[in-house]
């Protein structure tokens, strides 16, 4: 069996109905759309959510909060996620995304204080808890806001 042999089994697929084809189709002269009303005419049809003159769902539901526009994406990285990196070595924002540890949009990066490490590194973030600062100048390292 080759790939270009594959078929489905006989009868598995149906051609679409095709409406307003003439009598003998047996969707012919209303194409199944019955006699009269708005549903039967070209472009009839009430628009989405429409409930026949009730009172929508949308807004007889009630709204609660608002969405920040001002909101920024802190993406936040531990002490512990640094052990991939060797000593000495200085990380910012394109030597993680490599590392695989932050993807994506954001507008910043913040380190915490979860982990411990042993080795001295320089790490350049935009926001670093005092946890964390303290760690990595213990271990040798230094910290760089920018």
């Amino acid at each position: 069996m080759k790939l270009n042999e594959i078929a489905p089994e006989k009868g598995a697929n149906r051609g679409r109905k095709r409406l307003g084809r003439g009598v003998g189709s047996g969707a012919g002269k209303t194409a199944a759309r019955g006699t009269k009303g708005q549903k039967s005419r070209s472009g009839g049809g009430v628009r989405p959510g429409f409930e026949g003159g009730q009172m929508p769902i949308h807004r007889r539901l009630p709204k609660r909060g608002f969405t920040n526009i001002f909101k920024k994406n802190i993406i936040t990285i531990n002490i512990r996620d640094l052990l991939k990196f060797e000593s000495g070595s200085r990380i910012d924002s394109a030597a993680l995304m490599a590392a695989g540890l932050v993807k994506g949009q954001f507008d910043g990066i913040k380190l915490l204080g979860q982990g411990e490490i042993d080795f001295p590194v320089t790490i350049q973030v935009n926001q670093v808890s005092k946890n964390a600062g303290q760690k990595i100048t213990a271990a040798g390292g230094s910290v760089e806001e920018i």
